[in-house]
């Protein structure tokens, strides 16, 4: 087996690179996927999304007892302010 025909065996007949290449390819659709989810969550809308504010969601925790009366009245002056 002379020096050629190991170097091939090594690196298939695509030099140092090309049996790398696969990873390349990967990264770079890896990187587009992570883009077009940024670009989806940055258009998306922010907080909730059924209408409600953040009084009525004070109000809803409060009445299912999350939250006691003295942090209710803390945070709806807060909110009101």
């Amino acid at each position: 087996m002379n020096r050629k025909e190991v170097k091939y065996m090594i690196w298939g007949n695509h030099g140092m690179f090309g049996g790398f290449m696969w990873i390349f390819w990967v990264l770079v659709f890896a990187g587009l996927v992570f883009l077009i989810w940024w670009i989806v969550r940055q258009s998306s809308p922010k907080g909730p999304t059924n209408g409600e504010d953040a009084l009525e969601i004070l109000k809803k925790r409060y009445a299912r007892g999350e939250i006691s009366k003295e942090e209710f009245e803390e945070k709806k002056k807060d909110l009101e302010s």
